[in-house]
């Protein structure tokens, strides 16, 4: 009896061993994988996509290594354990298939580079500034200030629209005139405005235009057509639009409203005809 509770108490503390140095593997695997993949985020001579890449890549690695390390402690060939996973290798990628698929996605946004870290894009329905590309997904913030987290397989299988990548864009304006105004002495008055926008590019090919762009059910549409720096797209639109309106009123040119004329006949006459 003695003998069998001394074998009890040495297996006991071997299989404790076993297990405090698999935790002790799981924290330093963990920690070194963190360790690692902040470390290439921060080379400042890698591309900022790429090391994000990287950096999640390089800690997925580092975590699977101490997996393995851990299966070795309880004894289990490793070997042998990847000889049946390999054999396996069909089932599993039929079942993780969209996960595959995710991996697969990242790598080649990676390649072709359809947009950088810090870019603001659209796909589908979903847009926003990305601040991550992972293995699996890509991390986004929206204007408001709302986290998104995208697969990359959904991402990739989409239309991509990057508004950051050019540094210059164009946007057309539309304003509506009465048709009882001057459209020569809007036109003028609008030109005036333009001319004190210093943020405006006014270089050859992209100087602001102004034309007559829709003879509309109650205004005539002027479209106004400029072209500023990506980063001050919204903060021009503002001004101008503001800028204008104030302009048009000083010069009494008129944005109407739109009317209708309301014809009420009398019943009577109705019944008559």
């Amino acid at each position: 009896m003695e003998v069998d509770l001394v074998q009890y108490t040495e297996l006991a503390i071997i299989w404790g061993m076993r297990l405090l140095s698999a935790l002790a593997i799981l924290i330093v695997g963990w920690i070194a994988g963190n360790w690692v993949k902040k470390r290439i985020h921060n080379i400042k001579k890698l591309d900022k996509t790429l090391s994000s890449f990287l950096g999640n890549f390089a800690k997925y690695v580092i975590i699977a290594v101490a997996v393995i390390a851990v299966l070795g402690q309880f004894g289990i060939q490793t070997a042998s354990l990847l000889t049946v996973l390999g054999a396996a290798g069909l089932a599993i990628g039929l079942a993780l298939q969209g996960t595959l698929s995710n991996v697969a996605a990242g790598v080649m946004i990676l390649i072709l580079r359809p947009f950088s870290l810090g870019d603001y894009i659209e796909f589908g329905s979903t847009g926003g500034t990305v601040i991550s590309l992972g293995l699996f997904g890509v991390e986004l913030n929206t204007p408001d200030h709302k986290y998104i987290y995208a697969p990359n397989s959904q991402v990739w299988g989409t239309e991509i629209t990057n508004f950051s990548r050019n540094k210059q864009r164009r946007q057309d304006l539309t304003i509506g005139i009465s048709y009882d105004s001057d459209i020569n002495k809007a036109i003028k008055t609008i030109e005036g405005v333009l001319s004190k926008e210093k943020l405006l590019i006014t270089t050859a090919g992209k100087e602001p235009l102004i034309v007559v762009a829709n003879m509309g059910e109650s205004s005539v549409d002027l479209k106004v057509r400029i072209w500023s720096k990506t980063d001050d797209f919204f903060i021009i639109q503002w001004e101008l639009l503001k800028a204008i309106k104030e302009a048009l009123d000083t010069d009494g040119i008129s944005i109407p409203f739109p009317t209708r004329t309301l014809e009420i006949a009398n019943i009577e006459d109705l019944k008559a005809s």
